[in-house]
């Protein structure tokens, strides 16, 4: 599935597959299935479905419901969180790694040019990390 939301793309073509859970199967009404997903970009996203009894389904008439899916970006924060819950721990540690029990992360905002975030983007990719993971290894190298 590709969406466009708030101007940026989400596709589960080209993201990184962190991990999914289920409920029962498609014949079921109350079916439903979520895919945690991480861009290029480290912006993650979950992608659901599911049936016409789920929190995916959508009206097709009055008092008419269908199966439907949906995309929904999400924090980095919860990201974490729905793996905490949906995951096994050799999955989280896989998304992850290890969680620092004893750190503290802060959530920091920053404008950049849109030339060094292309360039931040780029280098991040190239490492196979997200963005946020890059920028904390040039800041614990340097600081």
């Amino acid at each position: 599935m590709k969406k466009i939301i708030n101007g940026k793309v989400y596709d589960t073509d080209t993201a990184r597959d962190m991990g999914s859970d289920s409920y029962s199967n498609r014949r079921d009404f109350s079916y439903w299935s979520e895919t945690l997903y991480q861009k290029r970009t480290g912006e993650f996203f979950l992608h659901g479905e599911g049936g016409p009894m789920s929190r995916y389904a959508e009206t097709v008439g009055q008092n008419e419901w269908s199966g439907g899916e949906k995309i929904i970006p999400l924090s980095p924060a919860k990201a974490r969180e729905w793996a905490e819950e949906h995951l096994s721990a050799d999955e989280y540690e896989a998304a992850f790694g290890l969680p620092d029990e004893d750190a503290e992360d802060v959530a920091l905002y920053v404008k950049v040019p849109a030339v060094l975030m292309a360039r931040l983007r780029q280098s991040a990719a190239a490492n196979c990390v997200s963005i946020s993971s890059y920028v904390v290894n040039i800041l614990d190298k340097n600081v």
